[in-house]
């Protein structure tokens, strides 16, 4: 399977912009390959709708409480709907939804779990608030493949891409 983390701030533009990446990304991928995702709003929904689109199986993770779904901030409630009907499997995981350091927990073990990693970054560190430097790190540490999909002209709300920052132009490296 093929895990996706990366930045929640994404502008409208660039969450167009990274589910068409996405999508390409997953059409290349082998046969039988799916697409694995915790369920949220922004980045997740983008990439069950490439998933769809790319013809490839999606899994879903929801936390859980026990053997049941436990409740999602209310803001990732549709979203998480939305997952859900695009999902062929949804897998349960103890994990406080609430918790900042839980998610991230969370997102480690999708990590460890899944093949390879799509990680939607734009090269910053990660801030306290976005774990995406984090998760990629822990990924290569545990020599998960990482591909770092930042498309040209992708922006994140608030502040300026860091490529941006240092005089280069967005998705160069």
């Amino acid at each position: 399977m093929i895990a996706v983390v990366g930045h929640t701030d994404l502008t409208e533009d660039a969450q167009k912009a990274v589910g068409q990446a996405l999508r390409r990304r997953l059409e290349r991928a082998p046969e039988g390959v799916g697409a694995l995702v915790r369920a949220a709003r922004g980045l997740p929904q983008a990439y069950g709708r490439a998933a769809r689109e790319a013809g490839r199986p999606l899994t879903v993770v929801l936390p859980a409480e026990g053997k049941v779904p436990a409740p999602l901030p209310a803001a990732d409630r549709a979203a998480a709907g939305e997952l859900l009907l695009l999902a062929e499997q949804v897998r349960l995981l103890p994990y406080d939804p609430a918790d900042r350091d839980a998610v991230v927990a969370a997102d480690e073990r999708l990590v460890g779990a899944a093949g390879a990693l799509l990680a939607v970054w734009d090269g910053s560190p990660t801030d306290g608030t976005d774990a995406t430097a984090h998760l990629v790190a822990y990924a290569r540490a545990r020599a998960v493949p990482v591909e770092v999909v930042w498309p040209a002209g992708a922006a994140r709300t608030g502040r300026a891409p860091r490529a941006a920052r240092r005089g280069r132009p967005v998705g160069t490296r």
